[in-house]
């Protein structure tokens, strides 16, 4: 059975979409999954980040071909490779969070799944939507319908353009 992912993919410094793209891209190559999908591009305030230049987010279907905390991992190494200088609160090149793993609910010191804030993060939940309108949260088992409808006022994104991602192999 298919161990169908999705990871969120976030950059407000360099060249965002190239950078997401290559992380996209990173994710296929290095092994880590088999790429399915990828939302349209969404931007966003930089979440917590006052006067921070504006970020670009999408969301990615993959199938994993590892356990969750090893593509977590993978997921990483990627960030490294695609320049990844900020922290948590910082701007940054690019950042991949592990949305949802097989419909699992993990808690462990190193994996929460799903993530513990994405039904938070309009950012989020825009592109989830897109992919999959018939997500629910396997922690909650809201539907994303709901999670978007609970998000505050001012939690707005705005949808700026879709893309063609070809992979070949």
């Amino acid at each position: 059975m298919p161990r169908i992912a999705y990871v969120a993919l976030g950059a407000n410094l360099g060249q965002r979409e190239a950078n997401i793209l290559r992380a996209a891209r990173l994710l296929q190559e290095r092994g880590a999954a088999r790429l399915l999908r990828v939302s349209s591009l969404y931007e966003s305030d930089a979440e917590g980040i006052p006067g921070a230049p504006r970020f670009l987010n999408a969301v990615a279907e993959v199938v994993a071909l590892h356990g969750a905390a090893d593509l977590l991992e993978r997921m990483k190494s990627i960030e490294v490779l695609v320049g990844r200088t900020g922290g948590h609160a910082e701007s940054r090149e690019i950042d991949l969070d592990l949305v949802s793993y097989a419909g699992e609910v993990v808690e462990t010191p190193g994996l929460t799944l799903p993530h513990p804030r994405f039904h938070r993060r309009a950012f989020v939940l825009h592109p989830l939507r897109e992919l999959v309108p018939g997500f629910r949260c396997p922690k909650s088992g809201r539907s994303i319908d709901e999670l978007v409808e609970a998000l505050p006022n001012d939690a707005a994104v705005v949808r700026v353009g879709g893309w063609t991602l070809i992979m070949r192999g």
